[in-house]
């Protein structure tokens, strides 16, 4: 096999991510909805590419472009703490499809109880899987941690949505609207913080800018975990806002109260619309790798870094999680 071009690393980022546009043309390429419907085969083979570059060996006869795709297919399909291979319905590729037909039946089935339970739980699910995929995989959670945070965020949405729901029969119709979102960020609040309690428990490991390993802080994953659910709220928000108010003025017209069972499937339509772009931007609103300065660390943390570091280590670093 010929030798990787010099030069090369198919690790470096290829737009600058301390910048909000070079995160988000990379999450972009990662979010991509098409990755999601690759066999398996093809995500194993960029797996195997992958590893042949930071090897220093690529497959004979492959340009620049190819090993850039494989990395590609590698970053929206495996993990990047572990390397293992992220389950379909967790990916960020996947957040597009999945999301736009939950949100959608969310904000179209809102009128009743039952159907407001029923799409708040499905919703809950989804998420629960997409939050322990993309968790911290230096943190591991026990089975029964799990149940706990996913009978809690799912209990909050139902409450919220439910109660919400309730109160919001004599308001305007548009609040009404709106009542699946504050479910879904309420849920966005308990959900994320309990599915990765671990990280908050006993800290995330914190490695210096060359990626040595400096010890475990707990407010490292505290920082990084609450700007995961501000990323989440931001993902879901203009669809969840925007959409109810345009739908409100679309549902006026008579050719639009002719044809109500073509509703949903609009309502998907356009979730997709805000969620194609909604996904990347959100996802790249804060750095992947999180940066915590020395000072905010816990002390005893501090303490050991600067005995054996000094002042030469004035940030620490660490994967926030998407």
């Amino acid at each position: 096999m010929p030798a990787v071009p010099l030069g090369f690393d198919i690790d470096a980022p290829r737009w600058d991510q301390s910048t909000f546009t070079g995160r988000l043309r990379h999450f972009l390429t990662i979010t991509d909805p098409r990755t999601a419907l690759l066999p398996e085969r093809e995500l194993d083979r960029a797996r195997e590419v992958v590893a042949s570059c930071r090897a220093g060996l690529v497959p004979p006869g492959s340009s620049r472009e190819q090993l850039l795709y494989a990395k590609k297919l590698y970053d929206s399909a495996f993990h990047p703490d572990s390397g293992e291979k992220m389950n379909l319905i967790g990916r960020m590729s996947f957040q597009v499809p999945g999301g736009m037909a939950l949100t959608g039946c969310m904000l179209q089935f809102y009128r009743t109880v039952p159907a407001v339970v029923f799409w708040q739980w499905v919703n809950q699910s989804f998420n629960a899987i997409v939050n322990y995929t993309n968790r911290n995989a230096a943190s591991p959670i026990s089975l029964a941690q799990i149940g706990v945070a996913y009978v809690t965020a799912t209990g909050t949405a139902l409450a919220t949505a439910v109660g919400l729901n309730l109160y919001t029969k004599r308001a305007p119709p548009l609040l009404a609207r709106w009542v699946p979102f504050a479910a879904v960020a309420a849920a966005n609040c308990v959900n994320i913080p309990m599915m990765r309690q671990q990280e908050i428990i006993n800290g995330v490991t914190v490695t210096d800018e060359d990626n040595n390993e400096l010890g475990r802080s707990r407010r490292a994953a505290v920082k990084g975990i609450a700007q995961v659910v501000v990323s989440r709220i931001t993902m879901a928000a203009p669809g969840m806002i925007i959409l109810p108010i345009i739908m409100e003025r679309l549902e006026k017209f008579p050719f639009m109260q002719r044809i109500r069972v073509l509703h949903a499937p609009l309502q998907v339509l356009l979730c997709g619309g805000f969620l194609v772009f909604m996904v990347p931007a959100a996802c790249a609103l804060f750095p992947q790798r999180c940066s915590l300065a020395l000072a905010s660390l816990e002390p005893e943390l501090r303490d050991s870094i600067v005995a054996k570091h000094g002042d030469k280590v004035p940030y620490v670093y660490f994967n926030k999680g998407l």
